[in-house]
């Protein structure tokens, strides 16, 4: 045997014993072995360098430095989940896509929901060629050196799989694996940590991927999507994964019925602390591959995957007092202090009580021992009165801002009151320029929150549009400012002015206008003349914009100190309209009409076919009504669509009778 083909053969062996090892959990050779193999494989690819591949097993080990971690926008957005509570939160999602679908027969496929850091890893041609983080679901970091470095995923793909597809999964930390890094850490006398899901999530981060191979990760991965699957459901996407080497969860089930699916979530409810890892819950998905085109998502959440979350830990301990946040909309959010807890792998300090209604309703003192959760959020919140405190005060919400002494105001039919003095309260200030720098908005790199405060505590911004007056020798000064982190702060913001239009319309930090409602602003005014000028209704008129938003908009543009800021930023050179050029309208043939998509289609996938009546001037809508123009109707159309479209007679279309509109 020559050395090329002796090399791939111990890859290939390797490989199988890491896959025997890491995901079957069924070893067939003992480390000893194991560790031989590999150095003879090691030892003939230093001697031949020609033969370097990038996924060999002796890759694993790591050894690469990545200095910053680059922002890559998935080309299948990640969607977050829509959370259930109990068994009728389940039942009602159950009637609202048999509405959709038309009452047919479903089965779902159950699978536990693992408590760790989300991953996006590509593969073409059967290699690992990137791995993403989720971060906001239209980007993330890519973190592809140190996901290598996890024994539990595959680099070389066996079998029958896509020559391109995004598989996501969870990388975790198993609770063994935990405590031995916690053990290893206390014995030479440092912290350990605080819980394995913060630990895997930071391990991705990690700027030494060597570290990051030192650590026990493992990745269960759940969800293929792409292009031309080879499989019709996601029960049986699963087992394809498993036959090409992921490593696969054996929990997951087929039910064929909601009964099925409280059966599975009542069982793994008692049992699931038998596990060797964190899960907090079970995910629910629509079976059929088809019938989760049907459905399709909302802004945030796929329609046809539900996520169950059992009943949180609970923990009692002494309020000690409570404090008041202001946020950089003016609103108040009360503060519990607490007496330091252990709860759900934490140490919780403070937790949220949401409002006065919160506080008078549950009848909080200070000096009350209190029942905390952290439920469906990240934030711990007080639950109820465990035990009344001796010779406690009831509690009286503040009446004025305890930052800058304003009158608080409430709005009726408002939970949160507020600080009305929207330009002089420095918490507010803070907050909309820190709102501003976000990923999300401005995205701009070498500028933190804690640096905004600086920066506003020294004098140096009021506003955002300060940002761009900032000189290197006003920053130097600042604590902990060198001169390279100087540098990197004023290339951030000047690289910023790139910014696309939508993303600095929600940067502005206009109340109500999130990212999904910019972005519907931005398509339909072109540019932030045009939204500051339109009327009330002419801004209700826009889909998706309500009566709420629309009030906020005019209000924020009727204020000159606003209007003054944002001819600074023009000035700056800031983007304030859509770029035109990068456009990808093709026509406006289809313009001022609705199309919605059912069905299999033939010479587009589905996603194509939206982009091509949006690249034509078309508005794609995701259930049928009264303003639907046309229904474009592929293989096995929905019959709850295909009944609606016949019953308010709304044309429907072949993908080839589309194409002879757009191509006329």
């Amino acid at each position: 045997m020559n050395v090329q083909n002796k090399i791939q053969s111990l890859r290939e062996t390797l490989n199988q014993h890491n896959h025997n090892y890491y995901v079957l959990d069924k070893p067939t050779i003992s480390d000893f072995e194991f560790d031989q193999l590999l150095k003879e494989l090691q030892d003939l690819e230093n001697q031949h360098p020609e033969f370097f591949d990038e996924n060999s097993p002796t890759q694993r080990v790591g050894g690469s430095i990545t200095k910053n971690f680059n922002t890559v926008v998935h080309e299948h957005r990640m969607y977050s989940l829509d959370n259930s509570y109990s068994t009728e939160d389940l039942m009602d999602w159950e009637v609202r896509i048999q509405k959709i679908l038309g009452n047919v027969d479903l089965d779902y496929t159950c699978e536990l929901k693992y408590d760790g850091a989300s991953i996006s890893i590509t593969y073409e041609e059967g290699k690992l060629t990137k791995a993403v983080t989720r971060g906001d679901g239209f980007q993330g970091d890519e973190v592809t050196n140190n996901i290598k470095t996890i024994r539990s995923i595959p680099l070389q793909l066996k079998g029958n799989y896509p020559p391109k597809f995004d598989i996501r999964g969870e990388i975790i930390l198993p609770f063994a694996g935990f405590e031995k890094m916690n053990q290893e850490l206390i014995e030479i006398g440092e912290t350990p940590y605080s819980n394995p899901r913060n630990t895997a999530s930071g391990s991705l981060k990690l700027q030494d991927s060597t570290e990051v191979a030192r650590r026990p990760l493992e990745c269960l991965l759940y969800f293929i999507v792409g292009n031309n699957l080879p499989f019709q459901t996601q029960f049986e996407g699963l087992q394809a994964a498993r036959d090409w080497g992921f490593k696969v969860p054996s929990q997951s089930k087929l039910a064929k019925n909601m009964q099925e699916v409280l059966d599975y979530i009542a069982y793994w409810d008692v049992h699931r602390h038998d596990l060797p890892y964190e899960t907090d819950g079970v995910v629910i998905k629509v079976n059929s591959l088809q019938y989760q085109d049907e459905l399709g998502y909302t802004a945030k959440s796929p329609r046809w995957a539900m996520a169950y979350k059992f009943k949180s830990e609970q923990v009692s301990t002494r309020l000690n007092s409570i404090s008041y946040q202001v946020g950089r909309t003016g609103a108040i959010t009360p503060v519990a202090n607490l007496e330091p807890v252990q709860l759900a792998g934490t140490i919780v300090k403070r937790a949220s009580l949401h409002n006065a209604d919160q506080i008078e309703k549950l009848d909080i003192r200070i000096g009350d021992k209190v029942f905390v959760e952290k439920g469906g959020e990240i934030i711990p919140k007080i639950v109820a009165v465990a035990e009344r405190g001796n010779e406690t005060e009831p509690t009286y919400y503040i009446t004025h801002c305890p930052e800058c002494q304003t009158k608080l105001e409430r709005k009726e039919g408002e939970a949160n009151h507020y600080c009305p003095n929207f330009y002089g309260c420095p918490p507010q200030i803070i907050g909309r320029i820190q709102h501003y720098i976000t990923r999300k908005a401005m995205d701009i790199e070498g500028l933190g929150g804690e640096t905004v405060a600086l920066l506003y505590q020294n004098g140096l911004v009021k506003n955002y549009a300060d940002l761009y007056d900032l000189k290197i020798e006003q920053i130097l000064p600042l604590e902990r400012m060198a001169q390279k982190s100087a540098e990197n702060l004023i290339n951030g913001i000047e690289k910023s002015k790139e910014v696309p239009f939508e993303r600095v319309l929600y940067a502005l930090g206009i109340r109500y206008v999130g990212e999904t409602v910019a972005k519907k602003l931005a398509k339909h005014y072109k540019n932030i003349d045009a939204i500051a000028t339109a009327s009330i209704m002419d801004l209700i008129l826009v889909d998706e914009i309500g009566d709420k938003i629309a009030q906020s908009v005019i209000e924020f543009f009727e204020n000159q100190d606003n209007c003054d800021t944002i001819d600074r930023l023009k000035t700056a050179g800031v983007q304030m309209a859509i770029d035109e050029s990068k456009s990808t309208v093709v026509s406006a043939i289809l313009e001022g009409k609705t199309f919605v998509v059912s069905g299999v289609f033939e010479k587009f996938s589905r996603d194509d076919l939206k982009k091509a009546i949006e690249d034509n001037g078309g508005k794609v809508g995701s259930s049928i009504s009264a303003k639907t123009d046309y229904v474009v109707a592929g293989a096995n159309m929905g019959p709850a669509k295909l009944e609606k479209a016949n019953q308010l007679k709304i044309p429907i279309i072949s993908e080839d009778d589309f194409l002879g509109m757009i191509n006329n």
